[in-house]
């Protein structure tokens, strides 16, 4: 695998080393060791799959608190997606800074997303579909998230918004569960 850190220290995107022949190629997703190496969490406490029946459609941006912080490694098994996470470390050079990357199923790029980052994606073509590998189980108790199109964070969406959930529509603004931290930033 080839680690290459984002401008959001922590957040990798992870390319895959193919070993190539007649029958196509084989690849290591992950190594334990490799991880480890650069830094990074190496629990997978469980594995999720999201399927998205159209082009345009957004999840997010979710993040879980503490006790239970999650680190994922987000790949486009099917179709694309533009991944976008949000860096929410008050101590961070980055904080409130987001990046959005391109994940396909050609590219077979990864994105390895620190705990303590907010995280979504919008579909770039029908029928897509994304895994996960979560660093801890999920915990709808400290589940949470803010608003796609939250003015803190400034994303830039690359389409219309063509499905979104109730829920991801209800999150706060950053500025009304936060009251008061903007100023120190």
């Amino acid at each position: 695998m080839i680690f290459t850190e984002t401008k959001l220290k922590g957040a990798f995107i992870v390319d895959l080393e193919l070993k190539q022949d007649s029958r196509g190629f084989f690849a290591r997703t992950f190594c334990i060791n490799e991880f480890e190496a650069h830094g990074l969490k190496s629990t997978i406490a469980q594995c999720n799959v999201s399927f998205n029946h159209k082009q345009g459609t957004l999840r997010g941006m979710h993040y879980q608190t503490p006790p239970s912080q999650e680190t994922k490694l987000v790949r486009c098994i099917h179709g694309a997606i533009y991944d976008v996470i949000i860096d929410l470390r008050p101590e961070s050079p980055t904080y409130l800074s987001y990046i959005g990357v391109e994940l396909t199923a050609e590219n077979r790029r990864g994105l390895y997303i620190p705990d303590r980052f907010a995280h979504g994606f919008q579909t770039l073509t029908d029928d897509t579909e994304v895994m996960y590998q979560m660093g801890d189980f999920y915990a709808p108790e400290y589940s949470t998230g803010y608003r796609y199109d939250d003015p803190a964070f400034g994303i830039v969406w690359p389409l219309p918004i063509s499905e979104i959930s109730e829920k991801d529509l209800a999150w706060n603004l950053f500025e009304q569960k936060n009251i008061g931290t903007l100023a120190g930033r």
